[in-house]
């Protein structure tokens, strides 16, 4: 390639020297050299610490200044990071969640995995694969707006600082209306079916909610099963009957069952305790092996009728293809789907997920998921290397109306890897004095989790 001289140009690589993260992140971060080139690893790791050490808007320019390199590189080398570079957001998901069952997953139980999808909202008509989706969060009675739908796929933790369960994002598809990628439903089991190959030999319990329940999920692998809220005018069927031994062809499913509110009138209901959304309750359940043939086909589901509130008919009915789980096991599994609805609002208010304002399609394809991936990478960080016993008592002393505070939020988390990773960019040894911009920034820092 030539410069404006005729002269031969050279494309140097940056050095990971000139990003300096702190070495507790930089050995997580090397689990994803493989994913980019020699050009592009160093910009990843420096766009993920400018991510969390920015203090004020995540987008792409607020990603460098955060990294302290706006006045070292170009900000197109940030943008084309998005837009050219060649990478892939498949190869580093498949990284993050083998990073994550590791790390963090128990190696004799199974992977729980809760899917949800939400709107990032966006303006502009040349924003590529945004139009109106529904959003639940919008004001008003329209809950609908614009801007880019995405599915996301997490793995759920249980940690031992933390006393709920954690959703850790680990697989993103892109909804785009009017293609052969409109369905969220078939989104969701690209993204599962993704898992379980990155993942061989380990078993997968989806959870989802009723919107994740159709013809799609035919045939999943062996391993995975699926858990969702049953809709209450789905369509049951007993088992099929045994073969009479007559000529032609077998039966696939037995006799339509009555309507849920009958097939719950009828049944026997047990008492029993589940631990749910941080408490222990007290329910009645029933359950009934039969056919969604719809949905899943000939392969035999399990619905859990859980009445909680009422003293006849049920609250909640859940199906399940896991037929071997407890009831209140799957009470207990679908519970902890309401984990990765906080991990997504905490990527779009604490992380900043979604904040960049890309158009270009490759560029939107890869924004919000990296910002999914620094976000789990920053947990990942604070459960292996960043947790000390007295990170709770500091943050009450600092903000005394925390006085209930027991345990560390996702706040907390990424507030303690920012100041982390401020600390290093000013080593010691810097012979420069510091700017009062630089004196802002460190106050932001430490004042932000308080806020």
């Amino acid at each position: 390639m030539k410069g404006r001289t005729g002269k031969p140009q050279t494309t140097k690589a940056p050095a990971v020297s000139e990003v300096n993260p702190p070495p507790s992140l930089a050995r997580l971060l090397d689990e994803f050299r493989p994913c980019f080139s020699a050009w592009t690893f160093p910009v990843f790791c420096a766009l993920a610490c400018g991510l969390v050490a920015q203090v004020g808007k995540r987008t792409v320019c607020g990603m460098l200044i955060g990294a302290r390199l706006s006045q070292t590189w170009t900000h197109h080398r940030a943008h084309r990071f998005f837009s050219h570079a060649r990478w892939s957001p498949q190869a580093v998901s498949e990284t993050l969640a083998r990073l994550v069952v590791r790390l963090v997953c128990s190696t004799d139980e199974a992977i729980t995995v809760a899917v949800d999808d939400s709107l990032f909202a966006r303006r502009g008509k040349k924003v590529h694969a945004a139009g109106w989706f529904h959003d639940g969060s919008a004001v008003g009675d329209k809950k609908i707006g614009y801007g880019n739908n995405w599915v996301v796929a997490a793995i759920v933790v249980r940690l031992a600082l933390v006393h709920r369960p954690v959703a850790l994002p680990v697989g993103f598809a892109l909804i785009h209306k009017g293609s052969e990628d409109s369905s969220r439903l078939e989104a969701a089991r690209r993204l599962v079916c993704a898992l379980s190959d990155a993942l061989p030999g380990r078993r997968i319990d989806v959870v989802a909610d009723s919107a994740y329940a159709g013809k799609a999920l035919r045939g999943l692998p062996e391993q995975v099963t699926w858990t969702t809220r049953l809709r209450s005018n789905a369509a049951l069927y007993q088992l099929p009957p045994e073969r009479t031994g007559r000529r032609g062809r077998p039966r696939t499913k037995g006799d339509r069952l009555d309507p849920l509110a009958a097939l719950a009138q009828k049944a026997s209901f047990i008492e029993a305790t589940v631990h749910r959304y941080g408490k222990e309750a007290n329910v009645r359940i029933a359950t009934v092996s039969c056919l969604w043939y719809r949905v899943f086909g000939t392969q035999p589901v399990t619905v859990v009728f859980v009445r909680d509130k009422h003293s006849t008919g049920y609250d909640v009915a859940l199906v399940t293809t896991d037929i071997s789980a407890t009831p209140t096991t799957i009470i207990e599994r679908y519970a902890a789907r309401w984990s990765i609805e906080v991990a997504i609002e905490d990527a779009k208010g604490t992380i900043g997920v979604g904040q960049a304002r890309n158009r270009t399609p490759l560029a939107v394809e890869r924004a919000v998921p990296f910002g999914f991936v620094v976000g789990t990478i920053a947990v990942v960080w604070y459960v292996t290397a960043g947790h000390h016993p007295d990170d709770v008592q500091q943050v009450r002393e600092r903000s005394p109306w925390y006085h209930d505070k027991v345990q560390p939020s996702v706040l907390d988390m990424f507030a303690k890897l920012r100041r982390v990773i401020i600390a290093a960019q000013y080593p010691r040894t810097q012979p420069t004095a510091v700017t009062s911009a630089e004196i802002t920034l460190l106050r932001l820092a430490w004042e932000d989790v308080a806020a």
